[in-house]
Formats: C-alpha cells, structure tokens, sequence
C-alpha cells in the first residue's frame, strides 16, 4: 500500500484546490491510500513563539502525518503569480527545527498540482516550488504535470470534477506518481 498525503494550500471552504484534493481521493485505486490534511489552525511562524512554546500542535500534527506517509501531494493555489504565503508559512514551521529537515524531508517523494481561476492554471507557483522542495532535500517527481486552468468551468457546486478529460489526466498522475513513490 502506497500512502500519500495530500496537502491543500487553501484555507478557502470552497477551494478549487481542495476540491481537485477530494477528487483525487476518489480516484485513488486499490493499493493506493490517499489522505488529505488542510493548514488550519497553523499560525504564522514567530521564532520567538518557536523558542518560548516549540511547535504548535498543528504543526507538529502535519509534521506526524508527513512521517508516516511514503510520499507528498502538494496541491497548490496560484496568488499573484507565487506560492501562497500561507502554504510557505506551512512548510517553514514544518521545516523547525532545522536538525529535522531530513526526517520530513529527506528524500521523500513530493508532487506538485493545482488548480486556478486563470488561463495558465498554477504553472508558476508549481514552479516556484521547484528550488524550496529542492532546499529541503525532497525527491520530486517531474514525470508529470497537472495544471488546472479556468477551475471555476471545471468544478462543479459540490467541487466535483464535470470534465472527464481532466479526471482522467488526474488519475493518471496518481498512478504515476505512486510508481515513481514505490521505485
């Protein structure tokens, strides 16, 4: 069994994002466990919070669940062109302290998706991801890219997926990505 967790970037009840999450979960075949976390209750990283309390229970809660998982899905938002700061304040707090890095981090598998009101889909914040996963020592699978533009055409009011195509390339991308996660 390949257990993946799925991280959504958004904080947004009705998040494109978290809904391309949820039909992902879906699509998720047999040996394939895919479990979704959201950032809630994650503060902004505050060094002196850090020294005087040590990690909040969030943080320390994704942090588990990444430990526990075989790899990363990544599933990001596009804000103004970048990575929304508050998936980067995310993955600071979960970088802390830094003698844990390579526990969280290290070679782990991460992918990269996402979903965008735009034309281009969230092709440049899953660029700007590339040298962040690469400062922490992931393994990241480029062996496909899924970029979902103009997602208020493609979901529907229950954040389900009405585009076959789409859920057809997204399930691909699981099955890739979980083969480049087993080697």
């Amino acid at each position: 069994m390949i257990r993946i967790l799925g991280i959504s970037g958004s904080l947004r009840a009705q998040s494109y994002n978290t809904a391309l999450l949820r039909a992902a979960q879906a699509l998720a075949v047999p040996g394939i466990e895919l479990d979704a976390a959201t950032l809630h209750g994650i503060s902004l990283y505050d060094g002196d919070v850090e020294q005087r309390d040590g990690l909040p229970p969030a943080v320390e809660a994704l942090k588990q669940r990444i430990v526990a998982s075989d790899g990363v899905l990544l599933v990001t938002p596009e804000y103004n062109n970048g990575i929304p700061g508050v998936f980067k304040n995310a993955i600071d707090w979960l970088s802390r302290p830094s003698s844990d890095i390579a526990r969280v981090f290290g070679n782990r598998p991460f992918a990269v998706i996402g979903a965008s009101q735009g034309g281009f889909g969230t092709i440049l914040a899953q660029n700007g991801w590339l040298p962040v996963l690469s400062t922490l020592g992931t393994r990241r699978w480029s062996g496909g890219r899924l970029l979902v533009s103009r997602a208020q055409q493609v979901f529907d009011e229950t954040g389900a997926i009405g585009d076959d195509g789409l859920r057809k390339q997204l399930g691909d991308f699981l099955q890739g990505y979980a083969a480049f996660i087993r080697g």
